[in-house]
């Protein structure tokens, strides 16, 4: 079954919008949720294509928009509400994933009867690596950490560095998305926000705490978050499994739209390592 933009409506916040798909059998399944980056959607490139492959080995797997990252409720492809978008921060991220696994984890979840719920585990590819980290350094219903092409740290990101006192003064910066031509806007709320709650938004000091199994995958030539990136983190998680992935980019071969009917291969081996992982843990806990 595939569940296509479904709303989690939240008083007083915006909603969020998420896919799920599982099959409809009787068991209760291994639940996965994935968390996109930055100028990143749930409908991404191959993004459908990775939800059918888990969910054709019997996982029940979620992904969704983070409430800012620009999509709405009628278009949650690309970024029509750029106003959202200048207003995200890593905060209302983690408080996204947040509502999302108490959605997923209530007895009174539609679907509650599908998901094993003492089987979670958590996929961030790039920036939604770092708030993966973070999180499953928080909550301890996540069982199993996976992160693609994670980031390392958030405070040398372009959306947290630059011209600090310019962006002050002037209250917003724009970052060019290049596939769209779109100005994207950062209030200058993201780096106050960043700031006041730093300590938290401490990457490494998060996957240190992480006592849940991890699995760090990264193509060493990723133009865009570097190699050495993963190999950070890797050194702050010795007990992590550092997977590489040879001959790739960013996004593994993907790109959007992806308009061929099979997984590019490089993501194809992302997918594959990373359910194994999820499975080897589920048979060894």
């Amino acid at each position: 079954m595939q569940l296509k933009n479904q709303v989690l409506y939240r008083n007083n916040k915006k909603p969020i919008v998420w896919d799920a798909f599982f099959l409809t059998n009787t068991e209760r399944k291994p639940l996965v949720v994935f968390c996109h980056g930055y100028k990143g959607f749930k409908d991404w490139g191959s993004w459908d294509l990775v939800a059918q492959r888990f969910c054709d080995l019997g996982f029940f797997f979620v992904k969704f928009n983070f409430s800012h990252n620009g999509g709405t409720i009628d278009n949650p492809i690309d970024f029509p509400d750029l106003e959202a978008f200048a207003e995200n921060n890593y905060t209302k991220e983690l408080d996204d994933l947040d509502a999302i696994l108490n959605l997923l984890t209530s007895e009174s979840f539609e679907y509650h009867n599908h998901i094993n719920d003492k089987n979670i585990s958590v996929i961030g590819h790039s920036r939604g690596g770092g708030i993966s980290i973070i999180k499953s350094s928080e909550d301890k219903r996540i069982t199993k950490l996976i992160t693609w092409a994670s980031v390392c740290e958030f405070g040398k990101r372009t959306s947290t560095t630059g011209d600090l006192e310019q962006w002050r003064k002037d209250g917003v910066k724009y970052v060019l998305n290049g596939r769209t031509k779109q100005q994207m806007p950062h209030k200058y709320q993201f780096y106050e926000d960043y700031k006041a709650n730093e300590k938290r938004l401490n990457i490494e000091a998060s996957i240190k705490r992480v006592e849940v199994p991890v699995l760090i995958v990264h193509a060493i030539d990723d133009p865009s978050v570097g190699f050495e990136e993963a190999k950070t983190l890797k050194s702050w998680s010795p007990k992590s499994r550092l997977i590489v992935i040879e001959n790739s980019n960013h996004v593994f071969g993907a790109k959007h739209p992806w308009e061929e009917q099979k997984l590019p291969k490089a993501l194809k081996h992302v997918v594959d390592h990373t359910i194994a992982f999820i499975q080897e843990t589920i048979d060894g806990a």
